[in-house]
């Protein structure tokens, strides 16, 4: 059996938080995941740090320990960003990035970037953007060069070189 864990994008790296995720390593976890939301309601007047530099910071500082989101969504991000963010991650790590994915909630993050008299995606409309959002997404880490149009996304010659480490790209959890 395998033991993961969940570490709060809270930590001051200077203050304990490259302590926290090397702690998560000698201890045996499988993994360690974190959040990837812009806040959290009830965290949002205090310290919330990005995913991405969090996960490449824990990256640097273990070498065994499986590294991810939970989760990553269409709400706040693009898939070619993404994508050259992740590639970037992947080869820091040195291939142990896994990332989490669904299509988003209605909650803080689907409304803080929200135009006044905007509502949030519906279900429906979520499900749609996130479907699109995960075939653009590994489309761009598995191929060279991307062309793309779709409803909610495009890409015109995005180019992701060298790619990800992992083969054919890395793991989605869903």
């Amino acid at each position: 059996m395998r033991v993961s864990t969940v570490i709060l994008p809270v930590h001051r790296w200077s203050e304990s938080g490259r302590e926290i995720w090397q702690r998560a390593e000698e201890l045996g976890f499988h993994a360690a995941y974190t959040y990837d939301h812009l806040s959290w309601r009830s965290f949002r007047d205090g310290p919330w740090f990005g995913a991405v530099p969090t996960l490449t910071a824990a990256a640097a500082a273990t070498s065994r320990l499986r590294l991810g989101t939970l989760v990553t969504s269409p709400n706040f991000r693009h898939p070619v960003t993404l994508a050259k963010e992740l590639i970037t991650l992947d080869d820091v790590s040195g291939g142990r990035i896994t990332l989490g994915i669904g299509a988003g909630g209605s909650g803080f993050d689907a409304t803080t970037l929200l135009r006044g008299g905007e509502e949030p995606w519906s279900p429906r409309e979520r499900a749609d953007r996130f479907g699109e959002f995960v075939e653009l997404l590994d489309r761009l880490l598995t191929h060279d060069v991307v062309t793309y149009e779709g409803t909610h996304y495009s890409a015109h010659e995005a180019r992701n070189v060298p790619g990800c480490v992992q083969r054919p790209r890395l793991p989605f959890a869903v």
